[in-house]
């Protein structure tokens, strides 16, 4: 494997080349000690960059990303020994559920500001799930008990921290709005008009600015394509997939159904 040869072909900066060195170094020590090894929680973006550089080392199998359950955003890699052909996520990651008495009191930045002010770094924390009166929180086993000692509140509100089984994980309702439309062409600004109720103008000065992602890799070029399956995130407005893409009317506009998530 030519790793300098990788990194330079698959790394966009200076910051990402080391992110994704680590991963070759833990790849590499999977193989030569032939043991299970995993990295921190990545971000979708994160993870993106890292499945592209797999598939550029033709690296297709041997590995599995594990984020808790089914829908999660933030996902660690692990890479399997020969011998190993599965992998118990418990054995990697914790779910501790932080109860509060003040309803609707808490949300998901305060959360991550106080886990932030433990020192707690972003790859060590999967996952923050919160409900009116309570949040889960996906953490890297070892600091799992570190938290149970240390983070009694986030803002002003305390906190009741215990460790509950990762099966009992409680998944918010994701909401959805469903729009369907008919686009003049499969670019990117043309969808993000239409996802985010927007003139198509204003979608192109989105994407210039660089406050558009494309299957969360920023994309600068207006006229990128996208297909049924993609997501369109934008910093400040969310996000949404491209569900279904349908026919062409009589005046060759092409329907698509978007899923915006809220």
């Amino acid at each position: 494997m030519d790793k300098k040869f990788l990194l330079d072909r698959a790394a966009r900066s200076g910051e990402e080349r080391i992110f994704l060195a680590h991963v070759l170094d833990r790849y590499e020590q999977c193989q030569n000690r032939n043991i299970p090894v995993h990295t921190g929680f990545m971000s979708p973006a994160e993870r993106q960059s890292v499945s592209d550089l797999l598939h550029s080392a033709a690296i297709h199998e041997g590995y599995v990303f594990l984020g808790g359950y089914e829908r999660a955003e933030r996902r660690m890699l692990c890479f399997l020994p020969q011998w190993q052909d599965s992998v118990d996520e418990d054995e990697y990651m914790v779910l501790l559920r932080c109860t509060f008495h003040e309803e609707g009191a808490l949300t998901h930045r305060d959360f991550l500001g106080s886990l932030m002010g433990l020192q707690i770094t972003r790859e060590k924390i999967g996952d923050i799930l919160v409900t009116p009166k309570s949040a889960d929180l996906i953490v890297s086993d070892g600091i799992a008990e570190y938290l149970l000692q240390n983070f009694a509140s986030a803002g002003r509100v305390k906190l009741t921290v215990k460790r509950v089984p990762l099966c009992e994980l409680n998944v918010p309702e994701q909401k959805v709005k469903i729009v369907r439309d008919t686009v003049s062409t499969l670019r990117l600004d043309a969808v993000t008009a239409s996802g985010f109720a927007m003139s198509r103008a204003k979608a192109q000065e989105l994407i210039a600015s660089g406050r558009v992602q494309l299957n969360y890799r920023e994309t600068l070029k207006s006229d990128a394509p996208v297909a049924e399956g993609d997501v369109v995130s934008a910093r400040g407005l969310g996000k949404f997939e491209i569900a279904e893409i349908g026919g062409q009317s009589r005046k060759g506009r092409t329907g698509v159904m978007l899923r915006r998530y809220l």
